[in-house]
């Protein structure tokens, strides 16, 4: 087996996992009857779709570096037009573009990650992100899915609520923080390179729990975008930041 059918092979069945435990847990926790059980297990829920809808937009990522499945590169958008949608309606095309155009112009005016230096404090930083990305017609698309759960299937608002909305919500920020501000933020002479970027000091289940690995292993990620999330660690970077 050649080593990008065997990549590919594990791209698409960690994909397929990731999409599958995201739908699955979202149906079962949409179906509850929160008046009827305890609620001490809700809060573990809502961590766990959060992590799972990070996931997704993890999965979208490596798609447009094609490693989800480089040896199909037409089912590689696919999965990636997939998980942007399910995620929050994203148009692929569009991510794609400006994902690449932060690769190729990091921390800078041409960068759409870029927030100014003089001014790197979360919240600003974050909203300036959100308002780059999202659009009208997604706010539009998601506030129609939402009635449509709510009225037409009839799924209660606290569910949609704490286990729809709060998750995606969450793992824009857990993105954000990740795998945008602590690896970019700062001029650009604290980072001593074209990438202009670091790495977080994690371990390896700390790096895999907090962003699948692109916090934890960032600049490998700039060095290397040809490497999908779960082979990071393996490209360690071995000079000290």
């Amino acid at each position: 087996m050649s080593p990008t059918l065997k990549t590919s092979i594990t791209g698409v069945s960690i994909a397929t996992a990731i999409v599958a435990m995201w739908s699955l847990g979202l149906v079962a926790l949409l179906q509850v009857d929160l008046s009827l059980t305890a609620l001490w297990w809700i809060p573990a829920a809502i961590v766990g779709q959060t992590f799972l809808y990070t996931g997704l937009f993890i999965t979208a990522h490596d798609a447009m570096h094609g490693t989800v499945c480089p040896s199909n590169p037409g089912f590689n958008r696919l999965i990636g037009r997939v998980t942007v949608l399910l995620y929050a309606l994203f148009s692929y095309k569009t991510l794609y573009e400006k994902h690449h155009a932060h690769h190729e112009h990091p921390v800078s005016d041409d960068d759409p990650d870029f927030h100014h230096p003089d001014n790197d404090r979360f919240w600003p930083w974050y909203l300036s992100f959100l308002l780059e990305y999202v659009t009208v017609w997604q706010i539009i698309g998601m506030a129609a899915v939402y009635n449509i759960l709510l009225h037409l299937v009839g799924v209660s608002a606290m569910n949609l609520n704490l286990f729809w909305v709060m998750p995606s919500l969450l793992s824009t920020v857990q993105l954000f923080y990740f795998g945008t501000y602590l690896p970019h933020r700062g001029p650009k002479a604290d980072f001593g390179d074209a990438y202009h970027a670091r790495s977080n000091d994690l371990g390896v289940w700390m790096s895999f729990l907090t962003c699948y690995h692109f916090g934890g292993y960032h600049w490998e990620h700039h060095h290397r975008p040809g490497t999908p999330w779960w082979r990071l660690p393996s490209t360690r970077k071995t000079q000290q930041y």
